[in-house]
C-alpha cells in the first residue's frame, strides 16, 4: 500500500515539475493564435523565452512543493485541486514578474507571459484530474494489500473501515489482534490473541501491520512493537488524538524531545509572517500616500464640526489576546470611556457628530488604522478587533471565540465583506472568522480586499 503511494508520489512530482516546459510551449501557440486573430505581427521568436521557462521551472518546483500540489493525499482532499494550484501559480507568477521587472536583459511580451501562466494553471488541474482517475481505476484493478490490524475493540474496527475506504490505496483487513484487556468487537475477519502474534505471518497471509489503538493506550506501543518483530512486516500506527487535532506536518524534533503542535495556525507559517507582513506594509503606505489629501480634508472637517480631539483612541484585543490602542477619526461626541467601551453603536445614534455619520457609513473613519498596520498591531485583512469588555463577554458565551485571536486583527475581514458587521450576530461573525483562520491564504486576502473596495458590502450595517 505505502510502496504504491510512494510510486504515485514520484510520478506526480516528476510530471508536475515538468509542467512549465509544456505550459510555455502551449502558451506560445495560444499567444500566436490570439495575435493572428488580432491581426498583429508575431515578432518574438518561439525560443526567445527559454530563460523564462528555466526560471519558471525552478520557481514552480518550489511553489508546487510549498502549496502541496505534488502531494498524493491532496488529490482526494480537494475536489479539483484548484485551491493548491491557484496558490502555487499565483506565487510563481509574482516571483517571475519581480525578476522580469528588475531584469534589463530579458524582455517577454505580456500576452505571452499571461498565456504561459494560464496554461500552467490549466495543466496542473488536468494532471490532478488524470491522477485521480488513474488511482481510482487502479484501485479497482489492483491487488489490495492485506492488512493485519493490531487492536480488536470498536476503535480498531472503525479505523479498519476507514482503511478499506481509502481512495488512494486499495487494502483489505484480513485479521485483528486483540490486545490484553480489550473486548473484541464482532467481525467477519479472524481475531487472534496477543500471545499468538509471533506466528501469524508464517504462511505470508499479511502484507502490512497497522496498530490501531486509542490514544489512552499509547503507552503499550513499545510492548506491541517488540512483539511484532517476529512478524517481519512493515508496521505503522494510526495516530488519532481526537476531533480537531490533525497530526499532519505537526510532529517535530526539538533537541531530544519530540513535540506535537496541537494548535497550529497560519501565523506559524512563513507566508503569514513574511509575505503577509510585506504586503501589509506596502499596501498601507500606498493607501496613506494616495489618500493624504483626503486625510487632511477629513482632519479639518472633524476639527471644525465638533469640539474634541481629531482622532479617537480605544483599547482593542489583538493577536494572542494582547490589547493595543486602535485609531479612528472621531465620529461621535466626546463621552466617558466607560460609555464608549461598553455601549454598541446603533443606527441613528444620537452621539454621532455632523460629519460622523458620513464617515462611518463610508468607512473613511477607519483610514487611521493603516497606521496600526504599520506599527504591527493590525493587518489589512483579519478578524475585526473587539473591545476588551465585549471580548470577555463573548468568551463566556460563544464557543471557540478566542480562536479568532490566533491571527492579527484586521481593518476588513471575511465576516465584514459577508455583511456581518456592527450590531449583527456574533455567532455568524465567529463562524466566518474561523473559516478565515482555517483557510487563510494571500489569494483569500486579495479577494477580501477586492470585495471591500469594489462592492457595496462594505457599507452594510455601518453606522
Amino acid at each position: 500500500m505505502f510502496l504504491a503511494l510512494r510510486l504515485y508520489r514520484l510520478l506526480l512530482v516528476t510530471v508536475t515539475f515538468l509542467l512549465p516546459f509544456a505550459a510555455f510551449d502551449l502558451g506560445y501557440r495560444l499567444w500566436a493564435i490570439l495575435m493572428s486573430y488580432l491581426d498583429r505581427p508575431i515578432l518574438y521568436p518561439s525560443t526567445g523565452h527559454f530563460n523564462l521557462i528555466l526560471l519558471c521551472s525552478f520557481v514552480w518546483a518550489f511553489m508546487a512543493e510549498r502549496y502541496r500540489v505534488t502531494r498524493i493525499d491532496e488529490l482526494f482532499r480537494e475536489r479539483t485541486g484548484g485551491k493548491a494550484a491557484t496558490s502555487a501559480v499565483v506565487a510563481t507568477g509574482v516571483v517571475l514578474l519581480a525578476v522580469l521587472f528588475f531584469s534589463r536583459d530579458d524582455v517577454v511580451p505580456r500576452g505571452l507571459f499571461v498565456c504561459g501562466i494560464f496554461v500552467l494553471f490549466v495543466l496542473s488541474l488536468a494532471v490532478h484530474a488524470i491522477f485521480r482517475a488513474y488511482i481510482r481505476k487502479n484501485r479497482e484493478w489492483g491487488t489490495p494489500s492485506r492488512i493485519l490490524v493490531v487492536g480488536g475493540d470498536a476503535f480498531a474496527h472503525e479505523a479498519a473501515d476507514r482503511l478499506e475506504r481509502l481512495s488512494c490505496a486499495p487494502c483489505r483487513v484480513t485479521g485483528y489482534v486483540c490486545l490484553p484487556g480489550q473486548e473484541p468487537a464482532a467481525t467477519a475477519s479472524p481475531v487472534y490473541r496477543f500471545d499468538e502474534i509471533g506466528g501469524l505471518n508464517a504462511t505470508g497471509r499479511f502484507n502490512e501491520a497497522v496498530i490501531a489503538i486509542h490514544p489512552a493506550q499509547f503507552a503499550q506501543i513499545p510492548q506491541i512493537v517488540e512483539a511484532m518483530e517476529k512478524l517481519s512486516l512493515p508496521a505503522r500506527a494510526i495516530v488519532d488524538l481526537g476531533e480537531g487535532i490533525v497530526v499532519r506536518e505537526r510532529l517535530f524534533q526539538l533537541g531530544r524531545m519530540q513535540m506535537l503542535d496541537l494548535t497550529r495556525t497560519p501565523a506559524d507559517s512563513l507566508d503569514y509572517a513574511l509575505l503577509k507582513r510585506v504586503f501589509d506594509v506596502a499596501f498601507s503606505l500606498t493607501v496613506l500616500v494616495l489618500t493624504a489629501p483626503l486625510l487632511i480634508l477629513i482632519t479639518a472637517l472633524v476639527r471644525l464640526t465638533s469640539p474634541g480631539p481629531i482622532f479617537f483612541e480605544q483599547d482593542r484585543v489583538g493577536m494572542n489576546g494582547e490589547t493595543f490602542k486602535m485609531y479612528k477619526f472621531r465620529t461621535m461626541r466626546v463621552s466617558p470611556v466607560t460609555e464608549s467601551d461598553t455601549v454598541w453603536t446603533t443606527e441613528q445614534d444620537s452621539r454621532r457628530t455632523p460629519i460622523g455619520a458620513f464617515l462611518r457609513k463610508t468607512s473613511l473613519d477607519e483610514l487611521p488604522q493603516f497606521y496600526n498596520v504599520l506599527k504591527g498591531n493590525m493587518s489589512v485583512v483579519g478578524p475585526r478587533p473587539e473591545r476588551p469588555y465585549f471580548a470577555q463577554k463573548f468568551l463566556q458565551h460563544v464557543a471557540r471565540y478566542n480562536n479568532r485571536h490566533c491571527l492579527k486583527v484586521g481593518i476588513t475581514g471575511w465576516a465584514q465583506v459577508n455583511g456581518w458587521r456592527g450590531d449583527t450576530s456574533i455567532e455568524k461573525r465567529i463562524e466566518h472568522d474561523l473559516y478565515y483562520l482555517q483557510n487563510w491564504s494571500m489569494s483569500l486576502d486579495l479577494r477580501i480586499i477586492a470585495i471591500t473596495v469594489m462592492s457595496a458590502l462594505m457599507h452594510r450595517n455601518a453606522y
